[in-house]
């Protein structure tokens, strides 16, 4: 009886790591980045992030920058206190 569960715990270890293996090998599409960010006079960009059709760009003058995906238009500026 031992050795029935143990081979059956076995197999489910086996199981969930193999399921564990397939699952994180399909990655997802990455998201475009933008070939170039022209940022406005003296600011200077210390994070950036990419959202479904925008990317954002925060400053180091406590700034963040909303550009639109498509076109790299600024489409917000959010000033942080």
């Amino acid at each position: 009886m031992v050795t029935v569960l143990t081979v059956i715990m076995i197999g489910g270890v086996v199981t969930v790591v193999l399921l564990l293996v397939i699952r994180l090998n399909e990655a997802p599409a990455p998201l475009p980045l933008p070939q170039q960010i022209t940022l406005p006079d003296g600011a200077t960009a210390t994070a950036f992030t990419v959202g479904s059709d925008w990317f954002g760009v925060v400053t180091e003058n406590n700034e963040i920058l909303i550009y639109d995906q498509a076109t790299g238009a600024l489409r917000q500026t959010i000033v942080l206190e």
